[in-house]
């Protein structure tokens, strides 16, 4: 029985860590389907060469695998419960909003000082000005009720905003 009990075990934990790095593979995607390279990726290749002979081993994938697991089971009960996954997860949340943060800044920050002050921040382009445009089929410089409901019955009938369900076109005009 406890054989068993092993088996399952194991079995629950592979199904587990391989939904964890589906789930991470896809968070880190670009939209074009193809993964994101380099810093904050999920296969860093430097961070995998452990012996940095320019090559990746069996054995440092093991080890990789290996120290990404250890850490998990912070109560050490030999399990890992749903707290650990979801702090394992925040974590990673955590340092991928950090790095966004500083290219934020980095890409932003004018007067150099590591920070972005209101101006900084009112100087970025505006994200609704093109849908304004977009939407505005009457002209007036604004998106009337009744033109944001046509827009939302238009989506709705192609399943989504880009026509996930297949109907309509995925990019460009409707008309």
């Amino acid at each position: 029985m406890q054989k068993r009990t092993l088996v399952y075990t194991l079995t629950l934990a592979a199904v587990t860590f391989g939904a964890l790095g589906t789930a991470a593979m896809a968070d880190r995607m670009r939209h074009d389907g193809h993964p994101m390279m380099g810093h904050g990726a999920m296969m860093d290749f430097d961070a995998l060469d452990a012996d940095k002979d320019g090559k990746v081993t069996q054995e440092e994938l093991a080890a990789h695998r290996k120290a990404r697991i250890d850490g998990l089971d912070v109560n050490a009960d030999g399990k890992i419960d749903a707290a650990e996954l979801v702090a394992m997860q925040m974590r990673e949340a955590e340092t991928r909003a950090k790095e966004r943060a500083d290219r934020m800044i980095a890409m932003m920050d004018a007067d150099g000082d590591g920070a972005l002050g209101a101006a900084e921040l009112l100087a970025m382009p505006m994200p609704g000005a093109r849908m304004i445009e977009r939407l505005d089929t009457d002209g007036d410089g604004a998106i009337s009720k009744a033109e944001f409901d046509a827009v939302m019955a238009r989506m709705g009938e192609r399943g989504g905003p880009r026509g996930e369900k297949g109907k309509g076109p995925k990019h460009g005009n409707d008309d």
